[in-house]
């Protein structure tokens, strides 16, 4: 009877500090209060855009073949240079010509002469005004009629692709901000000019393809630079400002911020947005330029674990391990 008196109160002390032991956890739990701060409604500039990538691309593109088997013997334009229709971008030689020329060398250049007098070469001439964009092969290179000698074009423009869910958005005359890969710190102005009536499906998608015009391309434009276009399609200069986090939607489908007040919590204060930018949102009515709002959000706090079980023993310092140890100088009476 006596050793049960003893461990009836060990047992509720167990109890107790289990219990303390869980409450402790649960109150260091993720939630562990909010943060509040006050921003001010600034006035700025808003736009709403359609984003979409694409590529530097030529409005008409011709590859100049060689007319006839032969030898190219001279380029007279090279990448980059602005051509004219029906100006001679190289000659060539026939296969017959080229090598009548080659034994007429073993005889001096007055041999030579009368060759190329007598057996005239082919001229390469463009088939259009534009630039060169490509040249594709070496003088001496032997060629044929299906060997591409240039790549001539009109004018490059801008192409993007853009998701069918967003087009209904896009029209002829819009404009449109162009930044390329290649020169991220570059923006560039631009004018929508033609939609495609045909689309294509990218992954499960239906892009349609806008040509982007440009008053003046840049010299550092090449033909297939990857381009990041912005379609703009409304922009305010002068409007009133808010992190979108400080808008709060209430349950009746309408919009809200909370004011701070002289005295007590916050109160909510009804508004209507307008354009929705990024992280920015356009205050139509409920707020003026200056005015303050509080933006409330719970602060993380990540749950430790907790040192020890109550029901871990501390080693006696005799070097006896935890509750064997200490279970055996209780053995009570015999």
């Amino acid at each position: 009877m006596r050793s049960k008196k003893v461990w009836i109160p060990v047992a509720a002390l167990i109890l107790l500090a289990l219990g303390g032991w869980v409450w402790k956890g649960k109150s260091s739990g993720k939630n562990g209060g909010t943060e509040t701060r006050i921003v001010t409604a600034t006035e700025g500039p808003i736009e709403e855009t359609v984003d979409a990538t694409g590529s530097v691309s030529p409005l008409n593109r011709v590859e100049i073949k060689a007319p006839i088997q032969g030898r190219v013997e001279q380029f007279l334009v090279d990448e980059g240079a602005v051509v004219k229709r029906g100006q001679i971008l190289a000659w060539m030689s026939s296969t017959d010509r080229a090598a009548i020329l080659d034994a007429a060398r073993a005889q001096g250049p007055a041999e030579i002469k009368r060759w190329e007098d007598a057996y005239k070469a082919t001229p390469i001439v463009s088939p259009l005004t534009g630039v060169v964009i490509l040249r594709n092969v070496v003088v001496g290179e032997t060629v044929d009629p299906s060997t591409i000698l240039y790549a001539v074009s009109d004018r490059l423009i801008v192409e993007a692709d853009v998701d069918e869910s967003d087009i209904g958005k896009v029209h002829l005359g819009m404009p449109a901000r162009i930044t390329l890969d290649a020169y991220p710190d570059q923006s560039d102005s631009g004018k929508v000019f033609d939609i495609l009536y045909e689309g294509k499906n990218v992954s499960n998608v239906i892009q349609y393809g806008v040509k982007i015009d440009l008053p003046k391309v840049p010299a550092n434009y090449r033909s297939q630079m990857t381009a990041n276009v912005s379609f703009v399609v409304s922009r305010k200069e002068k409007a009133v400002l808010l992190p979108a986090v400080a808008v709060r939607d209430n349950p009746d489908g309408t919009k809200s911020v909370m004011a701070p007040a002289a005295e007590g919590k916050p109160a909510p204060r009804p508004i209507e947005v307008g354009l929705v930018s990024g992280d920015k949102v356009e205050i139509v009515s409920g707020l003026a330029a200056g005015d303050r709002v509080v933006i409330s959000r719970a602060r993380y706090s990540p749950q430790q674990a907790p040192q020890s079980s109550p029901l871990t023993m501390t080693p006696s310092r005799g070097g006896g391990g935890g509750a064997k140890g200490s279970g055996g100088g209780h053995s009570g009476p015999h």
